[in-house]
This record gives structure tokens, C-alpha cells and sequence, in this order.
């Protein structure tokens, strides 16, 4: 383990202490048609079925369940496009603190209904003209809030990591491990769990086409920023990697993949169909690359997470369409 990165698997593992108990143990699913398709064994980890409907729950419940007494009193302040905001609001409300949650505009209306049900205070932003981490700021140093990003944090980073921790317990050793890319927080989280776990195993981020920072990030060794991109993936429409997951990413991820928006629709077209299951778009990232050949299974095993299940039924519904 590199010694600079910011999240250790010792982090990990007391971070898998404090979400016990509120976190779901999420299943491991497996599909005799996904293997086939596929050519090797798929072990899809399925964080649709975590409290809330996504693996934010695991990183928002670690960094909250560490604020001190007078950050607990004070409130936490967030920006999120959905699933991060309602793992903040369902986080604070079982610990007993306040939410304040930065919000686009055109945020799935599931994603916003969910986040004020548990009790978060929404503010609106405009994605394209205004900057939600400004703003986030803005609102920690005039309410002295405490800011909890939604990738960038170590504590956010150690507490996706336990998704791959339990991935590989009750799965097995694992030749190649996928998971969905935005900002990089649940790929470093797991890339530092698997490494610690299973040393050989390949590590891979797969992020949409249309937002591929990323792979530029990871190819030429800095960060880029891009333009909000256009995509159904909307849990990856962030435009840069973070400094404390970048270092993370680009020490032990082998290569960041992409896929497209019509791959996404098919891949959860797929989960509906055959596995019987609802992923949302950005949670069938990993799974879709695997399906569009982006890696050489050759009879390996692979983990594939599944992010997240949180989709407005009538656009779900336009997608299978």
C-alpha cells in the first residue's frame, strides 16, 4: 500500500465497523445468461438493494458517524446530483443531525423526493452556470456546517470501499473487479479493498462516453476538467476526479473503460428482464462494459457492482422502451 494515498484498507475495516448495523449486507448475484454472454463468471454486487437504493449510504453513514459533538449540533452541508444526497439526508437522520443538500436543477424528481422525505433541506442549483462546490462552501462557512463532498473525502472513499470487502468475502478471489466511475470515490474505496485482498486482481473504472474525464485523467497523469456531460448516467455527470481518489486510481486501477448511453439502456434493459432486477443507468456502467466486450473475460471470474437502483419510473421506462 502506497503510503501517500489518503485511504488505507485499515480504514476500510474500521469503517465496516461503524456502518454495521445500518448498512445492508447487499447479495452477490449471479446469471448462467450473463456468464454465457459474457464468456466468464460474473459476480454482480448488487448495491441497488442497499439502504436508499445505492452504495453512497456506505461512505455518508462513515463520515457522519465520525463528526465530533459540535459538528453533530452544527448540521452537515452536501452537493450531490442524487444518490449521495439521499445517503447524506438518511445518514443524518438516524444519526440525529441536520442536512443541507446542494441540488441541480434537473436532478431526477425521485432522487430530490427522496432526499427531503428524509429530511434534508434542498437548495437548487443550475449545473451549466453555477459551481456546486462553491456553493457547498459558501453555505459550510456562513452556518459552520460541515462539508462531506460526495467522492472526495477520505472517510466517504473508505466507506465504499467495504463494498468490495464484502464483495470478495462471499464471493471468492476474483480475477478482475468493474465498478461505475464518477468521481472516483467508490473505484479508489474498492480498488484499495481488492488490492489488499486479492493482490493479482485487475481493477477497472468504467465512466460514459459522453464524460470520459476520467480516462483522460488517468492516460495522461493529471487531472482534467471537462464540461458537465450529457448522459443518462446522471450519477456520473461529474466533470474531474478528485485529489485525494486521483492518486488512488491512478496507482492500482489498471484502465478506465467507457460505454455508451445505448449500451447503458440495454444493460438495464437485461437486468429487467433476466435477473429481474432495476439498476439504474449509471449502476449498469461496469456490467454494460462487460457486455460490449471493453474486457477479455476468458473464462476469469469477474466482480461487476451494480451502484445503485434510484431511476423516475417513467424515464426507466423510456430507456427499456
Amino acid at each position: 500500500m502506497d503510503d501517500a494515498f489518503a485511504v488505507s484498507y485499515d480504514d476500510i475495516v474500521a469503517a465496516r465497523g461503524r456502518i454495521s448495523g445500518a448498512a445492508h449486507r447487499t447479495p452477490v448475484l449471479t446469471s448462467s445468461t450473463a456468464d454465457a454472454r459474457a464468456g466468464g463468471t460474473l459476480l454482480f454486487k448488487c448495491e441497488n438493494f442497499q439502504r436508499m437504493g445505492a452504495f453512497k449510504f456506505r461512505g455518508a453513514f462513515n463520515a457522519l458517524s465520525r463528526f465530533t459533538g459540535e459538528q453533530k449540533a452544527a448540521g452537515v452541508v452536501t452537493f450531490s446530483s442524487g444518490n449521495h444526497a439521499q445517503a447524506v439526508a438518511l445518514s443524518a437522520k438516524l444519526l440525529g443531525i441536520r442536512a443541507v443538500v446542494v441540488m441541480p436543477g434537473d436532478a431526477p424528481a425521485a432522487k430530490v423526493a427522496a432526499a427531503r422525505g428524509y429530511g434534508a433541506e434542498i437548495r437548487f442549483y443550475d449545473r451549466r452556470t453555477e459551481d456546486r462546490e462553491a456553493l457547498g462552501a459558501q453555505l459550510a462557512a456562513e452556518q459552520g456546517l460541515t462539508l462531506i463532498p460526495p467522492y472526495d473525502h477520505p472517510d466517504v472513499m473508505a466507506g465504499q470501499g467495504t463494498c468490495a470487502a464484502e464483495l470478495i468475502e462471499d464471493a471468492g478471489p476474483l480475477d478482475l473487479l468493474l465498478t461505475p466511475l464518477g468521481g472516483g470515490g467508490l473505484l479508489s474505496g474498492c480498488a484499495v479493498a481488492a488490492r489488499a485482498l486479492c493482490p493479482d486482481c485487475e481493477i477497472y473504472g468504467v465512466e460514459p462516453e459522453a464524460g470520459d474525464d476520467g480516462r483522460q485523467s488517468f492516460r495522461c497523469g493529471r487531472i482534467i476538467t471537462t464540461a458537465t456531460p450529457q448522459t443518462i448516467a446522471d450519477g456520473a455527470q461529474t466533470t474531474h476526479l478528485g485529489r485525494f481518489t486521483f492518486p488512488v486510481i491512478r496507482g492500482l486501477v489498471k484502465d478506465i473503460l467507457t460505454v455508451s448511453d445505448a449500451e447503458l439502456a440495454q444493460t438495464m434493459r437485461f437486468f429487467a428482464e433476466r435477473m429481474k432486477i432495476v439498476v439504474e443507468p449509471t449502476g449498469c456502467l461496469a456490467a454494460a462494459a462487460v457486455f460490449a466486450g471493453r474486457v477479455d473475460l476468458a473464462g476469469r471470474r469477474a466482480g461487476v457492482v451494480l451502484s445503485g437502483g434510484n431511476v423516475d419510473l417513467e424515464k426507466y421506462a423510456d430507456l427499456l422502451r
